[in-house]
């Protein structure tokens, strides 16, 4: 890898280093204990009907618990921290999309919680048994912006959203008039017959921030806001075998996945020429650093807007330590812990933190938030 440091070489290594899957069953004995039988006599239920082809009969104490250690062990994740402050929503009785769209409003409105966010997953029905289909949520998040793209390929809003905003205006979906780089997209949901079903947001319900500087009033100008909450909805989660594949989950935002990959990523919003000019920086030349000045000052104003409402974000330097921290409790505990270096190094001054020296190694675990089964229809 040319150019690239030894340490970062090695990180970058570490990763690759294969180990032996997690059973499916260990988080068991974090639910009952090492010393009791009934861990044991519940994994027996829970591999019989497995051999039924049949999900996991998870208590709701498994599932809460299940769902918190699959947070930690999340390797893409720098906030785990707070695993254990996770709040489990047990909805698996539901498969039907209405039923689903009016659980994911609870979800976001008390996710929200006027600013102070809390961490919430909610978990709705898996498949009812092999071949057969589960509820699924085509949404990549809760909350997200349209991307409207035009004849010549360019795209009116966030292009990683493209794909979706076309399903939704063929299902019927009716576009603001005058659409905008900021247009919040609805929900389509599909039961277990896969016809996807529109649901439009119920109006007020995404906490919006909107975007500016603190020493740069012209800033306001550009029109940026962002939601609030990131609830990652196209993640199925695996327990004990079984995926459920709608079970929506959010954290907080660190202010670098807003500004410094949202908003200023090259097939995102793109947005650091545009700030460069409002700050009137020289973009003649890459050795001016004008990208980096600007990528600087988009990151202060995301972090100075969400302080202004009051909605709870966290700087990279915080997060850095606080998984640092993660690391020794872990350890402490036994633990090894997965983890993917590029996920979890931030992208904004990365040499500045602790987690860019730290090697880290991504391996199996159980359970875990996998990445969702391909969409055909998008």
């Amino acid at each position: 890898m040319s150019g690239c440091p030894f340490h970062l070489q090695k990180s970058l290594e570490t990763i690759e280093v294969p180990a032996e899957p997690a059973s499916d069953y260990a988080f068991l004995a974090e639910v009952y204990g090492t010393d009791s039988d009934e861990a044991g006599l519940r994994r027996a239920v829970i591999e019989a009907a497995r051999e039924r082809g049949e999900p996991a009969p998870l208590t709701e104490r498994e599932l809460t618990a299940a769902g918190r250690i699959a947070w930690r062990n999340h390797a893409r994740c720098i906030g785990r921290l707070y695993w254990r402050t996770l709040v489990v929503r047990d909805r698996r009785n539901l498969v039907e999309p209405d039923a689903i769209a009016s659980e994911l409003a609870a979800h976001l409105r008390a996710a929200q919680n006027g600013g102070n966010i809390r961490s919430i997953l909610t978990v709705f029905a898996p498949a009812a048994g092999k071949g057969r289909k589960g509820p699924r949520i085509w949404n990549q998040q809760l909350c997200g912006y349209a991307g409207y793209r035009a004849s010549d390929g360019s795209v009116l809003g966030d292009p990683r959203n493209a794909a979706l905003t076309a399903k939704a205006l063929e299902l019927g979906w009716s576009a603001p008039a005058q659409r905008s780089a900021f247009d919040l997209l609805p929900w389509i949901l599909s039961g277990p017959d896969g016809r996807p079903h529109l649901f439009p947001l119920p109006e007020d319900l995404v906490q919006e921030v909107v975007i500016e500087h603190p020493d740069h009033p012209g800033f306001a100008e550009l029109g940026l806001r962002w939601y609030a909450v990131p609830a990652i909805a196209d993640m199925r989660l695996r327990i004990a075998g079984t995926d459920f594949g709608a079970a929506p989950f959010n954290g907080w935002y660190m202010g670098t996945e807003i500004a410094a990959r949202n908003l200023a990523d090259t097939d995102r919003y793109n947005l650091l020429p545009e700030v460069a000019r409002c700050l009137g920086l020289d973009t003649r030349r890459a050795r001016t650093l004008w990208q980096d000045r600007a990528l600087v000052e988009l990151n202060r104003a995301v972090l100075h807007s969400y302080e202004r409402d009051q909605v709870k974000l966290v700087d990279h330097h915080t997060a850095s330590e606080e998984f640092m921290h993660f690391l020794q409790l872990e350890r402490k505990a036994g633990r090894e812990v997965s983890a993917r270096w590029d996920w979890i190094v931030p992208p904004l001054s990365p040499a500045t933190t602790r987690v860019f020296h730290t090697p880290m190694r991504e391996f199996p675990v159980s359970p875990d938030f996998l990445a969702a089964e391909p969409n055909p229809a998008l």
